[in-house]
C-alpha cells in the first residue's frame, strides 16, 4: 500500500476526537508544572532548590520512559487504551501530592507523571498519523498543537481560579478532572481508521522496520538533537523561576499572575501553530524553526531585567511564539529525518529523551544559581545557553523537508530537491 495515495478519507468524526483529545490532554501531561512550583514555594515554604529538584525528578523519569515508550508505541495496537493508562497514573499521582505534599509524596507523583507525559505525546502522535497519512501530517500537527494551546488557556484559568479563590492545592484538582475527561475523549476515536504501519512511519505495508542503529548514523537528526535539547535546557526553568520571582511577597496573588503569563503565552502559541501547520511545507521548517530559537535568549534577557509582575506576563509573548513554532514543528521534522524507516516513535522517544534531560537539568540548575546568587544570575545564564542552541542549529542542522531516510543499508540522507 502506498499510504499517502490511497489514505481513505477523513471522517470529521475522527478528527473531532483527536481534536478533543488535544484539548483536555494539554495540561494533563505534564501535571500543571509551573503551578506545582507556585503551590510548593509560596503554599508549602518550599525553598527554590527543593522545589527544582522534585521537577527535576519528573523530568529524568520523563527522560529515561520516552525510548522505551516510543518503542512501545511503535509496536502496540492499543494505542487508545494506553493513552487511557497514562492519564489514570497522573491522576492518582496529582490527588496524592495534593493530599500529602512532602517531598517523598511530591517526588514520587512527579516520577510517575514523568513516565506518563513520556507516552501521552507519542500516542497522540502515533494515532495522528495513523488516521491522516504522511500527506497531511504537517496541518493535523499544527491542528494538535493548535487545540492543546486552546486547552491550557483554559487549564490555566481553571487552576489560577481554584488557586486564587479555593486554595492553592485546587490547582492539582484541576489535574483530575482533565484526566477523567481524557479517558472519554480517546475512546471517540475509531479504532479501525488508525493505520498502524503508517503511524510508525513505514511508507507500505509489511514493511520491515531499519534497525535501531538506524537513528546513529542519522547526523542531521542527530544535530537536531543536540540543538533541540541545549534549546529546553535553555527554556524548560524560565517560566517556573518567573513564576517563583512573582510569589516573592505576594503568595496569594502568585497564582493568577502565572496564570496571566501561561494564558498569554498559550494565546500567542494558537496563530503559531497554525501557521505551521499551513506553511510548513511551502515555506520549509528551517525558516520557522529559525525564529523559535531566536526569541528564546531575548525572553531571557528580558526576564533579568523585568521587576513589575505584568512585564512577566507580557514577555510570556515570546514563549507564544517559540513554544508554538516548536511544539508543532518537532514532530515533523523528526517524522521527515525518519520517512520510511518505520522508527518514528522510537526516534521521537530518543529526541525527546534527549532534550528532556536538558530540560530536567534546567530546573535543578537555574534553582542552585537562583539560591546562590538570585534570579538576574540565572536568567542571564539561561539566555547564554539559548544563543548556544540557535548557533547550532543555524549551522548544523539542514532544511528537512526534501530529505530522504537512510536506505536498509545505512547510506547517508540524500536531499531530493
Amino acid at each position: 500500500m502506498q499510504p499517502d495515495d490511497a489514505q481513505p478519507p477523513i471522517s470529521d468524526h475522527n478528527q473531532s476526537a483527536l481534536d478533543w483529545l488535544n484539548f483536555l490532554l494539554a495540561d494533563v501531561k505534564d501535571g500543571l508544572g509551573p503551578f506545582l512550583a507556585i503551590y510548593l514555594t509560596s503554599s508549602q515554604q518550599w525553598d527554590a532548590g527543593s522545589a527544582g529538584l522534585v521537577l527535576t525528578i519528573g523530568g529524568l523519569a520523563t527522560v529515561l520512559a520516552r525510548s522505551p515508550a516510543g518503542a512501545l508505541v511503535d509496536a502496540i495496537a492499543w494505542k487508545r487504551s494506553l493513552i487511557v493508562v497514562g492519564v489514570a497514573i497522573v491522576a492518582v499521582a496529582s490527588l496524592a501530592m495534593s493530599a500529602n505534599p512532602t517531598f517523598w509524596t511530591v517526588a514520587v507523583g512527579q516520577a510517575f507523571i514523568g513516565i506518563s507525559d513520556a507516552i501521552l505525546p507519542l500516542a497522540v502522535t502515533a494515532i495522528s498519523l495513523g488516521i491522516v497519512g504522511r500527506k497531511a501530517f504537517a496541518r493535523r500537527v499544527g491542528r494538535n498543537e493548535a487545540w492543546s494551546h486552546g486547552g491550557n488557556v483554559t487549564a490555566a484559568i481553571l487552576a489560577g481560579a481554584a488557586g486564587y479563590f479555593i486554595a492553592q492545592v485546587a490547582m492539582l484538582w484541576t489535574v483530575a478532572l482533565l484526566a477523567a475527561l481524557c479517558a472519554v475523549a480517546v475512546y471517540r476515536i475509531d479504532a479501525s481508521a488508525i493505520d498502524n504501519d503508517v503511524a510508525r512511519g513505514e511508507e507500505k505495508h509489511g514493511q520491515t522496520p531499519e534497525a535501531v542503529g538506524m537513528l546513529l548514523r542519522n547526523r542531521p537528526l542527530l544535530w537536531f538533537t543536540a540543538a533541540i535539547t541545549l534549546f529546553h535546557f535553555a527554556n524548560a526553568a524560565m517560566l517556573p523561576l518567573a513564576g517563583e520571582k512573582l510569589s516573592v511577597g505576594k503568595p496569594d496573588e502568585s497564582p493568577l499572575f502565572m496564570a496571566s503569563c501561561v494564558v498569554t503565552a498559550q494565546l500567542v502559541m494558537i496563530p503559531m501553530a497554525i501557521l505551521v501547520g499551513h506553511r510548513a511545507d511551502a515555506w520549509g521548517r528551517k525558516p520557522l524553526f529559525l525564529c523559535a530559537f531566536a526569541v528564546l535568549p531575548l525572553r531571557g534577557l528580558l526576564f533579568a531585567l523585568a521587576d513589575n509582575p505584568w512585564a512577566i506576563v507580557a514577555i510570556q509573548i515570546l514563549d507564544g511564539i517559540g513554544a508554538g513554532i516548536f511544539g508543532a514543528l518537532f514532530y515533523i521534522v523528526v517524522a521527515d529525518f525518519t520517512r520510511g524507516t518505520g522508527r518514528f516513535n522510537l526516534a521521537l522517544g530518543a529526541a525527546g529523551a534527549s532534550w528532556g534531560l536538558g530540560a530536567a537539568l534546567s530546573n535543578a540548575v537555574a534553582g542552585q544559581i537562583v539560591d546562590s546568587f538570585g534570579f538576574s544570575a540565572a536568567f542571564y545564564f539561561l539566555a547564554a545557553c539559548a544563543l548556544g542552541a540557535l548557533a547550532i542549529f543555524a549551522v548544523a542542522v539542514p532544511e528537512s523537508r526534501d530529505y530522504e531516510a537512510a536506505s536498509p543499508e545505512g547510506q547517508e540522507l540524500t536531499a531530493t530537491s
